[in-house]
């Protein structure tokens, strides 16, 4: 039987792309960001796309790349909307095990001083908040485990993804 994947979910600012590398390192999987694999498809950081091509091309590209995405055995870290793509969820669901990092809005609020620049998918006139109100329901929808993630160590994190799915770690 193939080895399943880890995927990871949240917020933007939440911490899948840290974690998700760290992580990667415990259990000795391969790790792989779908906005990296955005990246370098569009030839051009995230923002740049939703600046010059728009919301709904950018939703176009996550959707094609995490449906592109074949590799068992390896930790997935997804950007912030891609659980807005059902087709997209069924097929990481169907890769592995979705982890949800859950983190308060008022400690993500501290981390995203960069909103304008890091690559957030924001409606005209959306605010942050409405964005971590619009999609809470949506990672508790398609988390297999929660991980409440907010000023927790990263390490602690990760020894909390290890436990509760039930993985083995390498490093140790």
């Amino acid at each position: 039987m193939r080895r399943r994947s880890i995927i990871l979910i949240g917020m933007p600012g939440s911490g899948k792309s840290t974690i998700g590398v760290l992580l990667a390192k415990a259990v000795c999987m391969n790790f792989l960001d779908s906005d990296l694999l955005i990246q370098r498809r569009e030839k051009m950081p995230l923002q740049q796309i939703i600046n010059t091509r728009g919301n709904e091309y950018f939703a176009e590209c996550e959707e094609k790349a995490i449906l592109s995405i074949r590799q068992r055995g390896q930790v997935i870290a997804t950007g912030g909307s891609a659980v807005l793509h059902p087709e997209a969820m069924k097929h990481l669901k169907s890769l592995g095990k979705v982890v949800y990092l859950d983190v308060a809005f008022p400690e993500l609020k501290r981390r995203l001083w960069n909103l304008k620049t890091r690559g957030i998918v924001l409606a005209p006139g959306q605010t942050l908040e409405d964005l971590f109100n619009e999609r809470k329901p949506y990672y508790e929808k398609y988390a297999d485990v929660t991980i409440h993630a907010g000023r927790t160590k990263t390490e602690q994190v990760v020894q909390m993804i290890v436990e509760q799915a039930g993985l083995i770690r390498c490093d140790m």
